[in-house]
């Protein structure tokens, strides 16, 4: 049995107007969430094969849509911490193994205003942060990441340069046009790769608007 679950970043009330313009959209990639208090919850688990298999795992929230191209196979041994046991050592009886899924995570910190916007014109950087569940014993690398812009809603893309900047990092270059030529703001499309073949892409449809 393999496992997905939610990954959030912790905010820090005392300095709110840092998180104002770092704003963290890690994706949802649980299969369910469950609370184990007071209820009685269903998991959904997958019997795979026990060969290495490549599947698509796709979610949406709050209109940011994610999908995952991964490779796994059925686990041998567990590999969770004692710590954090699967929800489904919990819960289900005689589960079997169970590992979480290399799924990666996109972190972002777009540079935002108080107000969350950016000045119209000129180019504007990003930094995106790929990451792993901290369950996951020997997280892959990500090799390359690639972003294009919509300043149409999403009709047409236009790609961004962008370059490493440390372990998992990267920082792309947004081209901003006019406020009047992106009237609805700006969206990302992210695409990483990791060494191991995983991929995600991520497209954000209002990530911030032009001032």
């Amino acid at each position: 049995m393999t496992e997905m679950r939610k990954e959030t970043a912790p905010m820090n009330a005392a300095e709110p107007s840092r998180w104002r313009r770092k704003v963290n959209l890690a994706a949802s990639a649980a299969v369910a969430m469950l609370a184990l208090v007071g209820c009685k919850a269903d998991v959904i688990s997958y019997d795979l094969p026990a060969e290495s298999a490549h599947y698509t795992f796709q979610a949406e929230t709050n209109g940011v849509k994610t999908a995952w191209e991964y490779t796994s196979d059925r686990p041998t041994k567990p590999d969770t911490p004692t710590a954090q046991p699967c929800i489904a050592d919990v819960i289900v009886k005689e589960p079997g193994p169970c590992r979480p899924e290399p799924l990666i995570f996109l972190r972002y910190d777009l540079g935002l205003d108080l107000d969350n916007t950016v000045k119209a014109g000129g180019v504007h950087p990003i930094t995106v942060t790929g990451y792993y569940q901290d369950r996951l014993s020997t997280p892959p690398t990500v090799t390359e990441l690639r972003a294009e812009a919509s300043f149409d809603g999403g009709k047409t893309w236009k790609p961004a340069s962008t370059q490493a900047d440390g372990k998992n990092t990267f920082t792309t270059r947004i081209e901003q046009p006019k406020r009047d030529d992106a009237p609805g703001g700006v969206a990302l499309r992210i695409t990483a790769t990791d060494s191991a073949g995983n991929t995600v892409k991520q497209t954000i449809p209002k990530a911030y608007r032009l001032r």
